[in-house]
């Protein structure tokens, strides 16, 4: 497909100008993809802030987004198992496919991984991308394009899930009710844990936790959540925390209300590069700790789940903004945290 598309540029820190590219052409084993719905994410917002997230520093011009979903419009030659027309969600990440990671099943840890919008490589707020067909995964009949953007956002929340061990009658905490919070309830409750309790600040955050399928919130800014789980779970505490809100005070707190021999999980990223944690309660009571990167061998799964009814990703987003709108999508995403829990960005017009 020749032609030009329009491309929304981070040309510095909180600036978002547009221009025109011409529109990719896929390779033998791409496909072309019109851009229906990308999902704006926390590492988005953390590079229009501060223009760097750790060793990952934006060099300007820059394109944010990486949680697409759209249409096939264009196939390359080796293509087989997708066609024009096809409704897909993308994986973001290309990895080198013959590192000890690829070849032994953890390719998430590629040293060498091509991600949308992770520097230097560009994101998709954009028309149109080109995409290898094994990242590009169909969407049933019943599952839409802007379920499709959210794929990625629960991709980490089943991860999550994965390594926490979750299973049917555990009690699970997750710490923190944001985007990742709220995917991990979702992954939690699919995989048939029985209760999941939540825990954060932000009323209107934990309402939207209840209404994705939490059995019980607690707000924190007004009780101690440790007794408050304590009571909840009898004195017995938890067998599986997921932390998702990235402080101190809550990996303190997953520690000192986990059950012995019981498994938590860190997720979110700390504005700190250390922390201070109680380690010998955490010997104490033999638990293991466990961290992720991203996901891998997910979206198949999350895909499912989302089709079946057992996870309802359109009540995840709060906000839908257009994609001409996109300065106002970003200061506004990053001005009212406590409201827009989750923001998408339609990228076509009806």
């Amino acid at each position: 497909m020749e032609g030009k598309m329009k491309v929304a540029l981070m040309t510095e820190i909180g600036k978002i100008e547009y221009t025109e590219r011409d529109i990719p052409t896929p390779k033998d084993d791409e496909v072309l993809v019109r851009l229906e719905y990308v999902g704006i994410c926390g590492s988005d917002l953390h590079y229009y802030e501060t223009g760097a997230i750790g060793n990952f520093i934006v060099q300007f011009p820059f394109v944010l987004g990486h949680e697409p979903g759209g249409t096939v419009v264009e196939v390359g030659k080796n293509v087989k198992h997708l066609k024009v027309g096809d409704r897909v969600a993308l994986e973001p990440g290309k990895t080198c496919g013959h590192c000890e990671f690829c070849r032994t099943g953890r390719y998430n840890l590629c040293p060498d991984v091509v991600f949308f919008a992770t520097p230097p490589v560009d994101g998709v707020f954009q028309e149109y991308v080109a995409h290898v067909e094994d990242l590009c995964f169909k969407l049933p009949d019943n599952v839409s394009t802007l379920e499709g953007a959210l794929i990625e956002p629960l991709a980490v929340g089943f991860h999550a899930a994965n390594q926490g061990g979750a299973h049917l009658g555990q009690t699970a905490v997750v710490m923190g009710a944001g985007c990742i919070g709220l995917v991990s309830i979702m992954a939690l409750k699919a995989m048939g844990v029985s209760r999941v309790y939540v825990i954060d600040i932000m009323q209107k955050r934990l309402d939207k936790a209840m209404e994705l399928g939490a059995d019980g919130v607690i707000n924190s800014k007004d009780v101690d959540a440790v007794a408050k789980v304590m009571e909840l779970t009898g004195g017995a505490g938890i067998d599986l925390a997921i932390e998702t809100a990235g402080t101190e005070i809550t990996a303190r707190q997953a520690i000192q209300m986990a059950k012995k021999g019981s498994t938590i999980v860190m997720v979110g990223y700390n504005k700190r590069d250390e922390t201070s944690l109680p380690m010998n309660m955490a010997l104490d009571k033999e638990l293991t700790i466990k961290t992720i990167f991203r996901y891998r061998h997910i979206y198949p799964m999350a895909i499912d789940a989302v089709a079946s009814g057992k996870v309802n990703l359109k009540g995840l987003a709060t906000h839908i903004f257009d994609f001409d709108d996109l300065q106002n999508a970003m200061d506004q995403s990053v001005a009212d945290k406590a409201n827009i829990v989750k923001a998408v960005v339609k990228m076509t017009k009806d």
